[in-house]
């Protein structure tokens, strides 16, 4: 960390597999917050009133810059991650499909829309609308530093939202791409900027007086954002840390099924929310399904050249999260399969399958985030999904069978659940994006994440008088007793 000479607090933005620096960023103040949030607070006026149709072509034309532009923007991913250039391009491509889709349906999803008014006030005209919230401050993660803000930048503003973005402290360089190129397709005022700093920065961004934060990063964290908000009764949205299950059940295509549990265990090096890390396996199967997953791990390689697969380990602390976690599988009666302590570097982490790991091992309980699975037998389905259930996250799961994957899947306690593939729901910009208990609450994505950023108005419009007014104090006894016997007859029948 240096100073210079007027006094401007700045960082540096570290290549994690080399250390290199790629760029020095502010640490911006309290006070650099809330400047941000009053432009962006006048800009939200402008950007509100060009209605769904000026902000869906201007989204339009920022989409247009993100995808001629993806190599680019894939590249300070690349630098900043440290992730595969070809992983950061589908996070791009990921983000610029949903970019196209909320342009296509904000209209549509918060637009008026007319609803039933009931028999006693049959005179009114009931409509309700989703009217944008102001300023959504957003404090994004590392592991997918455009994909995952951006599930609820472009949705805040398609509704009408101006967005204050503080990206995390190892990717500000990915935030300052976004904003930049987003003022080339909007340069008339700042509807999206961006701060850069720590913890106290985002922190600021709480209190600021913004409408609503959304958050993406670790469950404490999560409770340190609601904590700061609540001075203030700003209402959050978090989406925090996951420990996805796969279900393998007897019927199941193991060698797609192993494929699925390789990718979502092991790419990202493993640095993903909705990743794979534990898995539960029908006994019938178990035996072929361990085989073919440790056959397919063998081919992935963490490394900083161009023939690696995964890359480092983003943050240097998690490493000795990673080193821990097998440690004390192993500790405790668990196998490492490939990989295993010696497996955790530097800076990189090698694949790693444990199996025989008991479920209260920390292995199993706590988040991860490494290139890590462990892989348990059990007798049926049953059995897999009360393991499955008895976790404090809920985010993401997996479910590969052919007869009862639908079943399994909504019995699983999760926001979300891909059914013979893996992490597929994220992909698809309809489908809501969120968990339960640890995992967080909320939803980006769709519908719901559209409708995440807007407070619903409700409007009642009188066609013509009604016959009997039961709102005035000229209402008569007879007025009172007509309307009794008219709930009666509508709603007093016995069953």
């Amino acid at each position: 960390m240096t100073t210079v000479e007027h006094k401007v607090e700045t960082f540096d933005s570290l290549n994690p597999a080399t250390d290199e620096i790629v760029g020095t960023y502010p640490v911006h103040t309290e006070q650099d917050v809330a400047d941000a949030v009053a432009r962006a607070r006048n800009a939200s006026a402008w950007w509100q009133s060009l209605g769904f149709a000026g902000r869906a072509e201007r989204l339009q034309r920022w989409k247009g810059i993100i995808t001629r532009r993806g190599p680019q923007l894939a590249e300070v991913i690349h630098q900043e991650t440290g992730k595969p250039h070809a992983d950061a391009m589908l996070e791009v491509i990921l983000a610029v499909d949903h970019t196209a889709w909320v342009a296509k349906n904000a209209r549509k999803v918060l637009g008026p829309k007319r609803r039933a008014s009931g028999l006693l006030m049959a005179n009114q005209a009931a409509t309700v609308e989703y009217q944008p919230l102001g300023v959504i401050g957003v404090i994004g993660p590392w592991n997918y530093p455009t994909f995952t803000p951006m599930g609820s930048i472009v949705y805040a503003l398609a509704a009408g939202n101006s967005v204050v973005f503080k990206p995390s402290e190892y990717t500000p360089g990915v935030g300052k791409w976004l904003v930049d190129s987003f003022a080339e397709a909007v340069p008339e005022h700042p509807v999206f900027q961006l701060i850069t700093g720590f913890g106290a920065t985002g922190a600021a961004l709480c209190r600021a007086g913004v409408d609503k934060i959304a958050f993406t990063g670790s469950a404490p964290t999560g409770r340190k954002i609601m904590a700061a908000c609540a001075e203030t009764l700003t209402p959050v949205l978090i989406e925090a840390g996951g420990k996805d299950a796969l279900l393998v059940d007897e019927d199941a295509d193991v060698d797609a099924a192993a494929d699925a549990a390789v990718w979502g265990g092991m790419s990202n090096a493993g640095q993903t929310c909705v990743g794979v890390e534990r898995v539960y396996v029908h006994e019938k199967v178990y035996d072929a399904f361990v085989a073919a997953t440790v056959e397919k791990a063998r081919d992935v390689r963490a490394g900083g050249d161009a023939d690696a697969k995964i890359g480092p380990i983003t943050m240097p602390a998690q490493l000795d999260i990673i080193r821990k976690h097998i440690t004390d599988a192993i500790a405790r009666g668990g196998k490492a399969l490939i990989g295993g302590v010696d497996a955790v570097g530097d800076r990189f982490v090698q694949p790693t399958i444990l199996v025989d790991v008991p479920e209260d091992s920390v292995a199993v309980r706590d988040e991860t985030f490494g290139p890590t699975l462990t892989i348990a037998k059990v007798k049926d389905m049953d059995e897999a999904l009360v393991k499955a259930n008895d976790s404090r996250y809920g985010l993401g799961a997996t479910v590969f069978a052919k007869r009862r994957g639908m079943e399994l899947a909504r019995r699983l306690r999760s926001g979300m659940t891909a059914v013979n593939s893996v992490i597929s729901f994220a992909g698809i910009p309809s489908l809501p994006f969120g968990g339960v208990g640890d995992s967080g609450f909320g939803r980006i994505h769709g519908e719901d994440g559209l409708k995440e950023f807007t407070r619903a108005k409700a409007i009642a419009r009188q066609r013509f008088r009604a016959p009997i007014n039961l709102t005035t104090f000229a209402r008569t006894e007879k007025t009172d007793a007509t309307v009794a016997k008219l709930i009666t007859l509508l709603h007093g029948k016995r069953k």
